[in-house]
């Protein structure tokens, strides 16, 4: 004879198993209609290679020229430009989150803390950098992203001691467009309209009542 034994799973064990089935599975990933396919990318490949010019491949696909063109300079240019490699390359780039520029690019990152000690401002080290290296987008960076990592400590790829080199000294930073009441420019002392007194109310006294005035010259 078998013994068959019962188990009696707690309520919280039932509750978990409830809960993941309850839980939405995992969406698979949609491209934007705005992003470009990989049937379009094979289209501009073959286009390129039978001498077509950029407007006109773009005619072809229904794109914005500037699109076109952004993509195949992105992508090695008219003669380097392959379908895949550039597939490839949107889809690293579409992941997220994605890691920050200053955090993987380490020589980025000792060229900004340089300038920084040298109580370079952060504007001034990003358009250092546009000039410096024109043709190495990966060498930019803008100066709010520098801002960023120095006061975010999610982002802080920089050390957070290099803000004391800032000009303004401080070791917080207040984002653009943050106004901060210091009560200048109120009304003291207002009395809310449901506590007019009694007078108010059949608007005997002169001052209690509006009224026009139409004046003509004689």
């Amino acid at each position: 004879m078998e013994l068959q034994q019962e188990v009696h799973p707690s309520r919280y064990a039932i509750r978990r198993a409830v809960i993941a089935l309850r839980r939405p599975g995992v969406r698979p990933r949609t491209r934007s209609p705005l992003r470009l396919s990989l049937v379009e990318r094979e289209e501009i490949s073959r286009g390129l290679v039978a001498g077509l010019s950029l407007r006109a491949i773009a005619a072809q696909l229904g794109r914005s020229p500037s699109t076109i063109s952004r993509e195949v300079r992105a992508n090695g240019g008219a003669s380097r430009y392959r379908a895949h490699r550039s597939e490839t390359r949107a889809l690293r780039l579409a992941r997220r989150p994605k890691p920050a520029k200053l955090a993987i690019n380490v020589a980025l990152r000792k060229i900004l803390e340089a300038k920084l000690q040298l109580r370079w401002s952060p504007q001034q080290i990003s358009g250092w950098l546009k000039l410096t290296y024109p043709d190495e987008p990966e060498m930019r960076v803008s100066h709010e992203s520098i801002y960023l990592s120095l006061f975010v400590q999610s982002r802080g790829a920089l050390r957070k001691e290099l803000t004391h080199y800032l000009r303004t000294g401080r070791a917080h930073r207040r984002p653009t467009g943050l106004s901060v009441n210091n009560g200048q420019g109120q009304l003291r002392g207002v009395v809310h309209i449901s506590e007019r007194p009694a007078a108010a109310e059949d608007r005997a006294v002169p001052g209690h009542w509006e009224s026009q005035c139409c004046c003509q010259a004689a």
